[in-house]
């Protein structure tokens, strides 16, 4: 498959999102159409989680942060 030429963009991050977000539970639910990631934490001993975050992208999206994933754990 055959590319074109790379863009560059500029991505601005502000101060509440540069802090992050820690999560130690992922809930994935999809559809051929959307996949759905809900970022939770979770403390041990406690039954219930906290959604901290909720990411919706297409299904080619989610393979490339598949790929991305994949090539950057070792």
């Amino acid at each position: 498959m055959q590319q074109g030429p790379q863009q560059q963009i500029s991505i601005e991050l502000k101060e509440p999102e540069s802090e992050g977000i820690y999560s130690n539970l992922a809930l994935i639910v999809h559809s051929p159409q959307e996949f759905v990631i809900d970022f939770a934490r979770m403390t041990p001993g406690t039954p219930k989680a906290r959604v901290y975050a909720r990411i919706i992208m297409t299904p080619a999206h989610a393979n490339m942060l598949h790929r991305a994933l994949e090539d950057n754990i070792m």
